[in-house]
């Protein structure tokens, strides 16, 4: 398991309670979940980081923080998994989930012009935020969901498997 990478760029927990700015969360963040590095706390942090990060609002990070340590996720895994939706990756995604939303509400998705324009958009923009937010929560829910199975299901294989290395190992 990747277990000893996550924790060598992890940040000390205590170095996060005692920031002067985090001060005003007081004893929030001193849940273990939120920093260890086991089963279910990892796969809510794949969860909620999933869900924030196909949301198309600013400051994902702090929805994944707070939605972390209301699930009692692993908060740096939440925080850092919102970053799938960089300004690079950005555009494809929020297309593929203005797809999803359109063929959801059952509308023909607009095709973009040859030259896109902020008037083009701004024209366009009472059409078009329906079907992209819908595309987006629920690209983030499905993603989310499916994201939490997976990492109980592959973490319950892992230590299964560790655990009949071991057993052969010793006979």
């Amino acid at each position: 398991m990747p277990r000893r990478l996550f924790k060598r760029y992890m940040p000390d927990p205590e170095s996060i309670r005692e920031h002067k700015s985090l001060r005003f969360l007081g004893t929030l963040l001193h849940d273990p979940n939120l920093w260890h590095l086991n089963r279910h706390s990892v796969a809510r942090a794949m969860a909620v980081g999933l869900f924030a990060a196909f949301l198309p609002i600013p400051l994902q990070m702090l929805l994944a923080a707070a939605l972390a340590i209301t699930v009692r996720g692993n908060m740096p895994i939440a925080v850092s998994l919102v970053w799938l939706t960089n300004p690079i990756t950005m555009p494809a995604v929020f297309f593929c989930t203005y797809q999803t939303g359109a063929w959801l509400m059952d509308v023909p998705a607009r095709t973009l012009p040859e030259e896109l324009t902020w008037e083009w958009i701004s024209g366009q923009l009472s059409t078009l935020w329906q079907p992209f937010l819908l595309g987006s929560v629920v690209t983030g829910l499905v993603l989310g969901a499916l994201a939490y199975f997976v990492t109980m299901s592959y973490w319950r294989w892992w230590v299964a498997r560790q655990w009949k290395r071991r057993k052969k190992s010793r006979m």
